[in-house]
């Protein structure tokens, strides 16, 4: 153990004006865990403000951002990415506008109604305090059109008429023509004919009940290219291109979901690949997938718990067990930085609760052999981790 911060009486008066200030802005008991945090932790720097989880409209000055980087990696000695004896892998799904707040399409806020808030400013502080532990940062981006096969507008009922959010589309749905694709969005699609169409969503959600995963649920619109929603949560963007001026690191982004014929809860693949002849429909992530499991140790946190955490924990898992099972060992899963979505029926319960799908889903994985932790638990306390 050993004091991260202390004055420096001797140094140039710009850094200690700098010190003092940052002091000013500490309480006494952040000023208490800063002298009794491990040796490689840092402190969270001043310029963090937890309010700004609960903010739609709170985006960094990136300028300033970047100049106060700089200043923090000197100050604190902290070193290149380059020069990492491990490679630590920090996943963050879809920590998106849209999911992230009250005023987003699909916010997840958990069973507490606060979940994402609450966990945006968790994560914020884990960034922070293991920033010369974290060696990567990838950033996966929800990325949708405004016609997709889990919007409501892509398909219509026996009448025509459009269905609606959060409709569950089951394959005897479609056998009884109680709903069928839009024809009207046949023509700038990549389909040869409305009825391959038909026949092809019969055959996805057949696949979709087939795995077990998931059945068919139709979405209200989120994450639409362009739109606000779309963009990170300002505390997100701000926690994670710090650490990329800090740690002299690119900021990762990798995008999914814009194929209109399948889901991509997944960072790693679409939900089916094929369509209902064998002919190639999605394809996985094969670079991603690559980097990942080159990977010492992979960190995995965002949103939701219930779906798109889910499916690419699920996914790694497979690939991890195609490969060399004794990779699991490397994954390790933030518990306290997602929730599962929830969404209330304003009568006091919920339109629909995957929260007992996201708990099944880290007790599936805690017991493949990855480690799930809480975000508090330093990085140093991690035994599997070999240094």
């Amino acid at each position: 153990m050993r004091t991260i911060l202390k004055l420096d009486k001797d140094a140039p008066d710009k850094e200690l004006e700098f010190e003092l200030a940052f002091l000013r802005r500490l309480s006494r008991r952040q000023r208490f865990e800063m002298t009794v945090q491990p040796a490689t932790q840092l402190p969270i720097p001043p310029h963090f403000d937890p309010a700004h989880a609960a903010q739609w409209s709170y985006y960094p000055n990136i300028l300033e951002l970047a100049a106060t980087a700089e200043e923090w990696r000197r100050r604190h000695d902290v070193t290149p990415a380059s020069s990492d004896k491990l490679d630590v892998h920090l996943v963050l799904i879809d920590l998106q506008k849209d999911f992230c707040f009250p005023e987003g399409t699909l916010y997840v806020g958990g069973r507490s109604g606060t979940g994402a808030i609450d966990d945006n400013v968790r994560l914020s502080k884990f960034i922070y305090r293991e920033l010369r532990n974290i060696t990567n940062i990838s950033t996966t981006l929800d990325s949708h059109l405004a016609y997709q096969i889990f919007f409501p507008w892509f398909f219509v009922d026996r009448d025509g008429q459009t269905l609606r959010p959060h409709t569950v589309i089951t394959t005897e749905m479609i056998r009884g023509d109680q709903v069928r694709p839009n024809p009207a969005i046949v023509s700038w699609l990549p389909v040869p004919s409305y009825a391959w169409l038909v026949k092809q969503t019969l055959y996805y959600c057949e696949e979709l009940e087939r795995t077990g995963k998931y059945t068919l649920y139709l979405w209200p619109p989120h994450c639409i290219l362009g739109s606000e929603g779309h963009a990170l949560a300002g505390v997100i963007y701000e926690a994670r291109m710090f650490h990329s001026f800090v740690r002299l690191a690119q900021s990762w982004v990798e995008a999914k979901g814009a194929n209109p014929l399948t889901e991509n809860y997944s960072v790693l693949r679409p939900e089916v690949q094929l369509s209902f002849n064998g002919d190639p429909l999605a394809q996985k992530n094969t670079d991603f997938i690559r980097r990942i499991l080159q990977a010492d140790s992979v960190i995995i946190a965002g949103q939701a718990a219930s779906h798109c955490v889910r499916s690419s924990v699920l996914d790694l898992l497979d690939e991890i067990n195609a490969t060399n099972p004794e990779l699991v060992d490397k994954v390790v899963i933030l518990r306290d930085c997602m929730s599962a979505v929830a969404v209330p029926d304003d009568q006091g319960g919920f339109l629909s609760d995957f929260t007992p799908d996201a708990e099944a889903a880290l007790s599936r994985f805690q017991e493949a052999g990855m480690h799930v932790v809480d975000s508090t638990t330093p990085l140093e306390q991690w035994a599997w981790l070999k240094r």
